[in-house]
């Protein structure tokens, strides 16, 4: 069968916080100008929303640029911030609160709300539609089209209905090829076409390595008496100092009593007995977050990849044909430990370009290199590069010491040092031989405030058709046995936190297990891997994780 294909002026790739801006400013500007366009935006989760993990914590000002009347919409940002508190955890047991006056500014959450970054862009998803935005969930994103000239072309999605071994079942059904005059990247962070992008432009051969977090996430239904709406707090410290890993957790109390926590652990790290899942749930059991949570129940469970390079690992964000947004290039402020507001700005940005070419009488597939400089000159990268030294700063000096130039830097000197400190080493190249670091022994799961693995997949309810192709691909197939399990125990079985690579042992001795079923779509795998031999591709439409609310 042949694949259909559709023209639209523009199509982007994944309904995130950046690609429904630029949609919903695309159709904005459409409307003031009275002109035609048509923009499609093609979402591999389930539904809007279904894919969207963040903390979160969101700084509105992307927000009231683009629907300044958002309270009266019905935006879904219903719990201001009300206090700040930050912990060093010394152990298990110990803490130490760390006074006001001490934090990087950065850090202060006056004027910003606990959201559910899942809700916030399924009703950006309700005002995209409503200005006349064609949203198609559902559809993977799987493969870039190109012209014959070398700009992109479009996409195209995934064909449905293909068995584990290739062959075509019944209701097989081709992928859809969706033809733009520009294409916009948004599929957040280690997107795989924006990955396969950057490598075919040499995008990234003036900047330095992405770096990256896998960010792990529960919510739970609190005791009422123990709620305190609109509550923040982060920590730094224990359980990942122990391994001297990097990162720090957060508990967020949200509307109708519950808190969302989580931990994020830097992909920096050098031990590969590190399991990040488990260091999550030894995290729980500090009294600063156990408090709230004894007597409560978790309801979710789910785990993404964040990008935390800084300015210092923007590749450059444009192509022929078309632009990188958001997380899929890299525009988080890690120093905020927010990627949501300027990611809607890049967004934003990207969609003045585009609508203005097309205004000009363009006819795509030209390199917009204006948009750096719009780029550059907005509130966004100018708040990136204000605070570019702080990821350096953890990764060389650790939490305390980096924290306290991060103090200098931002509080004193307002990111005006006159240099900028860089982080040349990826993340997968920074794994030390097993044999040269402790092992750690993790406690079991205690079924009240720690868990198993299955367990938590379970309550992010993921799913994908059993039958398909395997959307984990091995680049050597010896690699898991050979070198990796040699030299490093083979981390993917600790690293990933949904349980989907396993070493099995039986009597015909050892095999490499790929649980692709449970993937909850983090991306760590593609990011950690030492050997760098696993490639994430896209699974059949619609599988994956379909969070109501994270």
């Amino acid at each position: 069968m042949e694949r259909e294909s559709m023209e639209f002026d523009v199509v982007i790739v994944g309904a995130g916080p950046s690609g429904l801006s630029a949609a919903c400013r695309l159709m904005q500007q459409a409307q003031e100008t009275g002109s035609e366009l048509s923009v499609c935006v093609v979402e591999k989760g389930s539904e809007v929303g279904a894919h969207i993990l963040s903390g979160a914590v969101i700084e509105p000002s992307a927000l009231n640029e683009l629907f300044p009347k958002w309270k009266e919409l019905g935006a879904p940002l219903n719990t201001p911030v009300t206090h700040d508190d930050i912990y060093v955890l010394k152990s298990q047991e110990k803490s130490q609160k760390i006074p006001g006056f001490l934090v990087p500014k950065t850090m202060h959450n006056h004027g910003n709300y606990v959201v559910s970054l899942g809700n916030l862009t399924r009703w950006l998803g309700e005002q995209a539609e409503a200005l006349g935005v064609e949203i198609f969930p559902g559809f993977a994103a799987s493969e870039v089209l190109f012209n014959d000239d070398g700009s992109v072309k479009g996409i195209a999605t995934g064909d449905m209905g293909v068995a584990e071994d290739g062959s075509q079942k019944d209701g097989y059904m081709p992928g859809m090829e969706l033809h733009a005059k520009y294409t916009l990247l948004s599929e957040g962070c280690r997107g795989h076409l924006g990955k396969e992008l950057i490598k075919h432009y040499h995008l990234d051969k003036d900047s330095g390595p992405q770096h990256y977090g896998i960010g792990i996430k529960e919510l739970w239904d609190i005791d009422p008496d123990k709620h305190q709406e609109g509550l923040v707090v982060h920590t730094a410290g224990w359980p990942l100092d122990e391994s001297g890993s990097k990162g720090g957790g957060f508990l967020y109390h949200a509307e109708n009593n519950q808190v969302v926590l989580g931990l994020i652990t830097d992909l920096c790290y050098s031990n590969p007995h590190v399991s990040p899942f488990d260091e999550f749930q030894r995290y729980k059991q500090n009294p600063v977050i156990k408090q709230y949570l004894e007597g409560g129940k978790r309801v979710s469970y789910g785990a993404r990849a964040i990008t935390k390079g800084g300015p210092q690992a923007l590749p450059k964000m444009t192509f022929p044909g078309g632009i990188l947004i958001g997380c899929d290039a890299g525009t988080l402020n890690f120093s905020k430990i927010k990627g949501t507001h300027t990611a809607m700005k890049s967004g934003m940005v990207a969609a003045d370009q585009v609508f203005s070419a097309i205004q000009g009488g363009s006819s795509g597939a030209e390199d917009l290199v204006a948009f750096k400089d719009a780029f550059e000159s907005s509130w966004a990268y100018k708040e990136l590069y204000q605070q570019r030294n702080f990821g350096p700063a953890i990764h060389k000096f650790g939490n305390i010491l980096g924290g306290a130039f991060a103090f200098v830097d931002i509080n004193i000197f307002n990111g005006k040092l006159p240099f900028t400190l860089q982080d040349p080493t990826p993340d997968h190249a920074m794994m030390k031989p097993a044999s040269e670091c402790k092992a750690i022994n993790y406690p079991k799961p205690d079924g009240v405030i720690s868990f198993d693995k299955p367990s938590s997949v379970f309550l992010s309810n993921t799913n994908h058709e059993e039958d398909q192709p395997c959307h984990l691909k091995l680049t050597d197939v010896s690699i898991p046995l050979g070198s990796n399990l040699e030299k490093f125990d083979e981390p993917a079985q600790r690293y990933c936190p949904a349980g989907v690579y396993e070493i099995i042992e039986d009597e015909a001795g050892k095999r490499f297990q790929i649980n692709s079923q449970n993937c909850v779509h983090c991306k760590t795998c593609d990011i950690k891997d030492p050997a760098q031999n696993i490639t994430w591709v896209t699974p059949e439409g619609a599988g994956g994780p379909n969070y109501p609310n994270m």
